[in-house]
């Protein structure tokens, strides 16, 4: 008699929570009454007749991150360290080893690692798979404990075994944890041409690459200056605010991004402002497979507003708009409500953004055997808004006639070690030699 009380007051604070909402939510049906007691149901078996006494509050964890789950992979409930992790790596820097992870069939799938980090420097790669920490398997795990085995005190050393497609056998790395401060904006003058690597897209984004146009500018002379490469390779995102910063100071008019959710109410756009800081100079963005979300923004609205020819290849495919709703003072749910589209009103999700110039990253020796990841590979993927129900078509494999005769060796012997680098300076080398022409006429 005590379960069934217990069970119909947690059924009336559910369905209070969950169907207590404006009136544009669906009333229940006795289909999702009968599921919910269900819940209940399995929810006191299990503190009834589990081999071991379990927590409350585990169990009900778990059943949160369970039905966000099925949603996407993106959606998730953050406790207390979850959340305080976010905060920090939003905030520019936190502990750990420098990498983006995903979770993939059981197994924890590396997407990027970021610049200048214990993972980059270890030669660690997208698509790797981590498949032990410190020896322990870790298959099976939550994404969010294996994240938290990787973590640990400063100059403390952890060892990652690591399967590569194209590899014989696993192997190891070992690799000494830091705290892991982000330069989100680096630069360098590349002859005449501003050389612009973003990383990441945290809060201290946008002023940092107001600072590295100012001091490109004042280095090279601003009236000297060819152009800019804009680097968004490896770069797996960040706070949408700033993506729109980037892409503003770029542009002199016109819509950045959109963002739209299941109602026709929802759509939100974001516009430039006026003032190009590059005077409207040749601007080439670089991307790859694991450019994402804040990345594929600016690319996209570059690239939609004519502004900047991209170049490298196609793009994560990470268009999802994720809100965080406080729960509590230390945990939150963190939703998908929105895909985001760019201002030719393509999706970004699934599909990513195709270059206008593919070029693949021929001066990696392990290019053909690197497993590629995007979020089409993720289980569970939101679909793409545009063209939802359909699935991406395989490319031709067949090899592009330009690069046939161009390997890594060949390049190392040019001194070449950034093919897709070098690729963009050359083009913005043909780009205002035609200008010039142009002009002369």
């Amino acid at each position: 008699m005590a379960i069934t009380s217990r069970r119909r007051l947690f059924l009336a604070a559910t369905v209070a929570w969950c169907f207590a909402a404006p009136p544009a939510f669906a009333a229940p049906d006795l289909e999702t009454y009968r599921q919910l007691d269900q819940l209940m149901d399995v929810f006191e078996r299990v503190r009834a007749e589990y081999v071991e006494k379990v927590d409350d509050k585990k169990l009900l964890e778990g059943a949160i991150q369970g039905m966000l789950a099925s949603l996407d992979p993106h959606s998730s409930f953050l406790d207390a360290r979850d959340f305080e992790l976010m905060r920090t790596q939003t905030e520019g820097e936190y502990g750990g080893l420098g990498i983006e992870v995903t979770m993939e069939d059981g197994a924890v799938k590396v997407v990027s690692p970021i610049d200048d980090t214990p993972a980059s420097r270890a030669n660690i790669k997208a698509g790797d798979y981590i498949t032990h920490i410190n020896k322990e398997p870790i298959f099976g795990t939550t994404l969010n404990e294996a994240v938290s085995k990787m973590k640990g005190p400063p100059k403390s050393t952890i060892t990652l075994t690591i399967v590569r497609e194209g590899a014989n056998k696993p192997f190891d790395v070992t690799l000494t944890r830091e705290i892991i401060t982000l330069r989100p904006v680096r630069y360098e003058v590349k002859g005449n041409v501003g050389y612009i690597r973003i990383a990441q897209f945290s809060k201290p984004t946008g002023p940092g690459l107001r600072k590295a146009i100012s001091e490109l500018q004042q280095q090279i002379g601003a009236d000297r200056v060819t152009g800019y490469v804009l680097d968004l390779r490896r770069n797996p995102g960040g706070l949408l605010d700033q993506a729109i910063e980037v892409s503003d100071v770029f542009l002199e008019r016109g819509e950045i991004v959109s963002q739209r959710g299941r109602r026709k109410q929802d759509i939100q756009r974001y516009y430039a402002r006026s003032g190009d800081l590059t005077g409207g100079k040749p601007v080439v963005v670089l991307v790859d497979e694991a450019s994402a979300s804040a990345s594929e923004i600016v690319a996209g609205a570059l690239q939609d507003q004519r502004r900047a020819i991209v170049v490298g290849q196609r793009t994560f495919g990470k268009g999802s708009v994720q809100t965080l709703i406080p729960l509590s003072p230390d945990t939150a749910l963190r939703l998908t409500t929105a895909r985001y589209y760019t201002p030719a009103g393509r999706s970004v999700q699934e599909l990513g953004i195709e270059p206008d110039i593919e070029v693949p990253q021929l001066s990696d020796p392990d290019l053909e055997d690197r497993m590629t990841l995007r979020e089409a590979d993720l289980r569970n993927h939101l679909l793409n808004g545009n063209k939802a129900g359909e699935r991406l078509e395989e490319k031709d494999d067949k090899p592009d006639p330009r690069f046939q005769n161009v390997t890594a060796e060949s390049l190392k012997k040019q001194g070449i070690t950034d093919y897709q680098l070098d690729y963009a300076l050359k083009l913005l080398r043909r780009i205002n030699g035609t200008i010039s022409r142009l002009a002369a006429k």
